[in-house]
């Protein structure tokens, strides 16, 4: 894991008085392409990156789980037999969510001590809240001496963000964050949760995955995100369709008259995502990065225009990726409205992208950008200390 073992570790025995049984790291996730399409159901190509959220842990004898962030300085104790959200909300709650989510699904539970610390941007659309739940989930039930297999332990990790935080987020993030393979996208199947690794083939073709987070930060709880998951199901349910991966472009053009027109906008946003991500894997497979990248410029368009969750500032870090020579594919990745956007960029371009993206966007906008070179990582991992 790339998060700090041992500050983590030096934390948990000054906290608690004891070292921790085991260490539960789950990665953040960057998206290749496939937004906003699994909760309709459709496909997506994210790949976990090598960027993580460690979990250190004990089990205790009282009923009773006690919780502390590192990088935030704060902790919280609960009962199990009493899990409410945290008045203060925030990453509080993602623990006591995942707890709770455990509990629903009939596991029996131990009191359990945890440290939390990572270095996955957080509110920067790089799946934070997915690294902390998938990790936590991970954390509580090997302390417990719960067996879960990784695909159901990420859809208990995504209930939790749903009927507990209130986040209606699909299933992909959890997904990554659970089944990550090192230097492979994963294309999941967002119905069915079948998910294959891709090979990336990046090194070869040399290209890398560069993320650039704009600074602008956002929090899905206040964010329109749920709102466009209404949208989403408005339209399904004017096509009659169960959700809008079953959708084609000829029934939406064949009802765009009976449609409002936003909702005929977020409809085809989906229903041309879906296609794009499965042209993208057919891409990868072909080491065709040119045409990969085209993808990845036609997706963020359809996310600006049609989906209307980009701003100005996502906006202009793709408009300067476009211009900057050796910049295969550039577009918005996480939820959008802020965060970071996703560039596939040559090896020898590297500098020049720092200069005409990087410098330029800071120049424009009097607001500093991160880069973050990010390579294909595996998901949770629980290590014994």
């Amino acid at each position: 894991m790339t998060a700090d073992r041992e500050a983590l570790l030096r934390a948990f025995l000054g906290r608690f008085g004891r070292r921790p049984a085991l260490i539960a790291s789950a990665p953040g996730r960057v998206n290749l392409i496939g937004e906003h399409t699994d909760y309709n159901q459709g496909h997506v190509l994210p790949v976990a990156i090598d960027r993580t959220l460690a979990v250190a842990a004990a089990s205790r004898e009282e009923p009773l789980v006690r919780a502390f962030s590192l990088d935030f300085g704060e902790s919280d104790e609960f009962a199990l037999a009493d899990i409410r959200p945290a008045p203060e909300g925030g990453w509080r709650n993602y623990v006591r969510g995942v707890v709770w989510a455990l509990a629903q699904a009939g596991h029996a539970l131990r009191g359990v001590d945890l440290g939390i610390s990572g270095d996955v941007p957080i509110g920067a659309g790089l799946a934070s809240s997915a690294a902390l739940e998938v990790a936590v989930a991970g954390a509580v039930s090997a302390a417990g001496g719960v067996h879960l297999e990784p695909r159901d332990l990420a859809v208990l990790a995504q209930r939790a963000e749903n009927d507990f935080v209130g986040v209606q987020c699909g299933i992909m993030d959890q997904l990554a964050a659970a089944l990550g393979v090192r230097d492979h996208a994963l294309l999941i199947d967002c119905r069915s949760l079948e998910v294959e690794a891709v090979r990336l083939g990046l090194q070869e073709a040399g290209v890398n995955i560069v993320v650039v987070d704009s600074g602008v930060r956002r929090s899905l709880e206040t964010a329109p995100y749920n709102l466009r998951r209404q949208e989403c199901a408005q339209a399904a349910c004017l096509l009659a369709v169960t959700a809008l991966r079953d959708a084609h472009a000829a029934a939406l053009e064949s009802h765009r008259s009976a449609m409002p027109d936003h909702l005929y906008r977020r409809a085809r946003h989906v229903i041309s995502e879906q296609v794009r991500v499965l042209a993208a894997v057919k891409a990868l497979r072909r080491l065709d990065m040119e045409a990969l990248g085209h993808l990845l410029y036609e997706s963020h368009r359809s996310l600006r225009d049609d989906f209307e969750v980009s701003c100005r500032e996502l906006d202009l870090l793709v408009d300067l990726a476009r211009a900057t020579e050796g910049v295969l594919g550039a577009r918005l990745t996480g939820a959008g409205f802020g965060g970071c956007t996703v560039n596939l960029v040559r090896e020898e371009a590297l500098e020049s992208f720092r200069e005409g993206v990087m410098r330029e966007y800071g120049r424009r906008t009097g607001r500093p950008a991160a880069l973050y070179l990010c390579k294909a990582a595996d998901g949770l991992g629980v290590s014994y200390v």
